[in-house]
């Protein structure tokens, strides 16, 4: 009787309890400092890039807009610290051909903006074709610097950065603000996923560098 009663009893007690820490939470390796500050800075980045452009947009659409210049400066700047971003771990060259390419993607984005103003659809088709091809230049960049980065990925992240700041641009065009910040917010939530796509590849590549 009295064995019946102890079994009944071990019964009521989680298996988990029995067996101990959870292998899989004693072996999960904690975040370091140093990897939260890279992770959060190239998010902070990014997301600059996808706020920036819509400013663009917003100065190169509207009528008598005076900061058009100074905004394109800003932005142009984004694209400079985000090469400078990845420069300690693949050189001042590396940085510099990151840059060149994000600013190439700048101004083909602003070329679009100037056509799609005018309604020159052909000249928007003719360098929309050029965008994809410079986003598939970023994508085999990233992709030939690091293994932990699929070039096939990292093209469907930047396409659909492509086609949320192209949904950005024809709301604004035909002034209809309620899908305009739609597009702004969903904007801002993929950069975040591609930000966080590409830092933590980094991370992986690196470990020795965020180790504290």
């Amino acid at each position: 009787m009295k064995r019946i009663v102890l079994l009944g009893l071990l019964l009521l007690f989680p298996l988990n309890m029995l067996a101990g820490p959870s292998s899989t939470a004693a072996e999960k390796p904690c975040i370091t400092q140093s990897e939260v500050k890279f992770e959060n800075e190239f998010r902070r980045l990014w997301i600059d890039h996808v706020l920036w452009t819509s400013n663009y947009i917003t100065s190169a659409t509207t009528a008598g807009a005076e900061d058009q210049k100074q905004v394109l400066a800003r932005l142009l700047k984004n694209q400079e610290d985000t090469g400078n971003a990845v420069k300690p771990y693949y050189g001042e060259a590396a940085g510099n051909k990151l840059t060149e390419l994000l600013k190439e993607h700048i101004v083909i984005a602003g070329n679009i903006v100037d056509a799609a103003k005018s309604g020159n659809g052909n000249k928007v088709n003719q360098l929309d074709k050029e965008w994809h091809r410079n986003a598939d230049d970023i994508a085999a960049f990233l992709s030939s610097a690091n293994p932990y980065l699929k070039n096939e990925d990292v093209k469907k992240l930047l396409y659909m950065h492509l086609e949320l700041v192209t949904n950005d641009l024809s709301a604004s065009l035909v002034k209809d603000w309620e899908a305009r910040i739609v597009s702004i917010d969903e904007g801002i939530t993929h950069i975040i996923i591609m930000a966080d796509a590409i830092s933590g590849a980094v991370v992986k590549q690196f470990p020795d560098r965020f180790n504290s």
